[in-house]
């Protein structure tokens, strides 16, 4: 557990309304900090004592610091982070849920934001509330930065008269950073290199770091990602005693079949998975009972027998929380000793699960569940596609299948059918998001992209889990067990009505759409027509974030009560704490866990998944740039993603690159900006840009340092009909007609080895 795990997890437990003063092993206990955790745990509070966020009482009780008078009421402490384009900044106050949206975030304007870098825990002073947007808006600043969210950086080497600097990427900062004398470290200019920062810079002061690793040469096949792990942090080779427990455990493992599990072997059993899939964490039975009901069976592989807790295995895949899935390769929670054969399901082989049997009507309705620790052996393993050509045509499939297997296949797509059906009645708001993955080649390079198909076989697989995730998570709900659910809360009532306004705005009669089902009905009707992208980009704004509690808040878009992640204990750290849990059942050992240290982990998991999350966009982003930034002057077909007061965000319908067209560019009319209902709007007719409209764009710029993409507007698509064309004409009559955009293109030619702040000063900024 690190430092500030520890801290936000002693905080939350000091500044609970129920809390009594007491000693620092009291929390302790209260909070089951292991033994070899204890003196990080008491240097912690005296650190948090010091930092004045609690106090001691009488007799070293611990006690919550009391906010009296001017110099502590209005102090918060929460994670700041910065606008990279304006210098700006906005703090979320600790404690806030992982889910929220963004008006709870406090405005710190830029030149009160003191050296505060993105991700550091600040303690800042709030001083007036305000309007930004259209919306209020606290404002603060910065007293002091309580602690760095890192402490190394990458970016782009150079040299100006004679000293060296760092031109840091992705705009973090927008001064360069001066690391000394030229060469350091052997560097030459244009290395990409990792820069620990010494002093961090100001609004008013540039910083100052030390040249600690060269990962090569801008460009050069690897060093994209290279940037992108030191970036995010992201953990690389497992430490060596990590290592060793992973043999260990394959040492001791032999397949057979212990005391306290089922035998399932028998069983007719299959996996559905990706072709290229190298491990394999789920697999599906399915039974017709003599009433005509269903038993089906989710079999998980059971990573718990091998990761045991306060392992050296479960600290790391504790600290990791979930595998990354980078564009070039996957760095895993576990050893591939693990993940990819002792607990993967591969066919042919005896393997541990955690199995859920649940039993349903012939129309689909829930009646019973039962789960077991179990061992399975796979008969079959199939690849998405191969399903859908069983389901496209059945013949062929008889002669390659057992009768058994070529049964069952049919039999699973028949109740995963109707468990849809019955899940999409009850509410679950699906979205058609269309998802496009890049092909990379031998060297990691961009050579095209290709969309990614939702198809009945992935379907059927995802039924399955769905249903294998309630029926868990229900069944410690009965048991008043809290564990760590996956929550997705509603939406806020104000972005509910805003999403009303926008639905209406272009032109579709609609009641609230506070209710769920008036959403569906909505979707359903825009389906195949031309307001569609606008329509799901705007109901997928208004969502919150899902994350991991142990709150039991359900899930929105499912329309579910209660759910948890159960079906991937291999790459996700939650779901190895709930098959832990079922062990805990079996043995009838389970017992309230403690729900402090449960909201901790949750929050821990859900920053994790997020890192990997923005590291994996990262790194298609940087691959995409480099291969537009040899395509400058091509046209390509977008939608529009995103809209705000400096202009418009667009992402190319056959290739995921997201770029900006900058107000500027809107050269033909004057436009206003409307946040209700996401639109730049012209005084002429049809000059009207929203979420989700279609356009025809050009390539205009690419800066692969600051990762920005520019492009300009040439058209509406073809394929959105009823629009009237723009002329774009020459960037010359461009430049003529509008002396804004000469500005912005003069700032364009400004060299990389020469610019040392962000071009265009038209870029007020990027989403938040």
């Amino acid at each position: 557990m690190n430092n500030l795990d520890l801290e936000q997890l002693i905080l939350q437990h000091v500044n609970r309304p129920n809390y009594r003063p007491v000693k620092p092993k009291v929390i302790a206990k209260k909070l089951g900090i292991p033994e070899d955790l204890k003196s990080q745990f008491k240097r912690t509070i005296k650190r948090l004592a010091k930092k004045d966020l609690l106090e001691y009482g009488a007799n070293h009780i611990v006690k919550p610091k009391q906010k009296s008078g001017k110099s502590t009421s209005n102090e918060v402490v929460g994670k700041f982070k910065r606008n990279a384009a304006g210098g700006f900044g906005f703090v979320r106050p600790l404690g806030t849920k992982s889910s929220a949206g963004r008006d709870e975030d406090i405005f710190v304007p830029a030149k009160r934001t003191k050296d505060a870098a993105n991700g550091d825990t600040v303690r800042i002073r709030t001083m007036k509330a305000g309007v930004r947007d259209g919306s209020p808006r606290v404002i603060g600043e910065v007293l002091e930065v309580i602690e760095r969210s890192k402490n190394q950086f990458v970016g782009t080497y150079y040299e100006r008269d004679d000293f060296g600097f760092v031109r840091i990427d992705s705009g973090e900062f927008d001064q360069p950073v001066f690391v000394g004398d030229p060469g350091a470290k052997g560097a030459q200019p244009d290395d990409k290199v990792v820069v620990e920062m010494v002093r961090y810079p100001t609004a008013n002061r540039g910083g100052e770091g030390v040249i600690t690793e060269i990962l090569g040469k801008r460009g050069e096949p690897g060093v994209d990602t290279l940037m992108i792990i030191r970036e995010f942090n992201l953990p690389e080779a497992f430490p060596e005693d990590v290592l060793e427990n992973a043999r260990e455990q394959a040492s001791e493992f032999d397949e057979s079949i212990q005391d306290g599990r089922v035998d399932l072997t028998k069983l007719t059993v299959v996996t559905i998975d990706p072709v290229d899939a190298r491990d394999f964490d789920d697999a599906i039975s399915l039974e017709r009972l003599e009433n005509g009901h269903w038993r089906l069976g989710v079999h998980i592989a059971d990573v718990s027998h091998f990761v045991r807790p306060g392992s050296a295995l479960d600290r790391e895949a504790r600290e990791r929380a979930t595998s990354v899935y980078l564009p070039d390769r996957v760095i895993p929670m576990i050893p591939e000793i693990i993940s990819n054969n002792l607990a993967s399901l591969q066919p042919k082989k005896v393997r541990y699960t955690k199995t859920a049997f649940i039993e349903f009507t012939a129309e689909g309705a829930r009646v019973a569940t039962d789960f077991c620790s179990a061992a399975i052996q796979s008969e079959h393993r199939f690849a998405y596609e191969e399903i859908d050509e069983y389901l496209a045509d059945r013949e062929p499939w008889k002669e390659k299948l057992s009768p058994a297997v070529f049964e069952l296949v049919g039999h699973m797509h028949e109740l995963a059918m109707i468990l849809r059906q019955r899940r999409l009645y009850r509410g679950a708001i699906e979205l058609i998001m269309p998802e496009i993955k890049i092909d990379l080649d031998k060297n990691g390079k961009v050579a095209g992209a290709h969309r990614v198909e939702h198809t009945e076989s992935h379907q059927v697989i995802e039924e399955f889990m769905l249903a294998a995730n309630e029926a868990v998570a229900e069944r410690f709900a009965d048991l008043e067990l809290p564990c760590l659910r996956r929550i997705h809360e509603s939406p806020s009532p104000r972005k509910l009505k805003q999403l009303t306004e926008f639905v209406k705005e272009i032109g579709i009669e609609c009641e609230s759409l506070e209710s769920r089902f008036e959403i569906k009905r909505v979707l359903a009707e825009v389906a195949g027509k031309p307001e569609e992208p606008a329509v799901n980009y705007a109901v997928l704004r208004s969502m919150q974030k899902a994350v991991y509690s142990p709150m039991d808040e359900g899930h929105f878009a499912l329309a579910s009560q209660h759910y948890c992640h159960f079906t991937s204990p291999i790459r996700r750290y939650p779901d190895l704490t709930i098959h832990r849990l079922m062990d805990d059942v079996f043995r009838n050992q389970a017992k309230p866990g403690n729900y402090d240290a449960l909201l901790s982990l949750g929050d821990h998991c859900s920053e994790r998944e997020q890192r990997a999350e923005q590291a994996e966009r990262e790194l298609t982003k940087l691959k995409l740039l480099h291969f537009l930034s040899t395509k400058i002057g091509e046209q390509m077909e977008a939608v529009i993603t995103g809209v705000e007061d400096f202009g418009l965000f667009a992402q190319g319908l056959k290739l995921p690159a997201e770029g900006l067209i900058h107000v500027t560019e809107l050269d033909d009319d004057h436009y206003h900006y409307d946040a209700t209902t996401h639109t730049l709007m012209g005084s002429r007719p049809g000059h009207t840009f929203r979420l989700g409209d279609l356009v025809r764009v050009e390539i205009a710029r690419v800066d692969m340092d600051l990762r920005e993409l520019d492009f300009r507007i040439v058209g509406r698509a073809k394929t959105n009909t009823g629009f009237k064309k723009k002329t774009a004409g020459s960037i010359d009559e461009r430049l003529k007609r509008n002396p804004r955009a000469q500005r912005r293109e003069k700032n364009r030619g400004t060299s990389n080895q020469n610019r040392t702040g962000k071009p265009g000063r038209g870029r007020k900024g990027k989403r938040k």
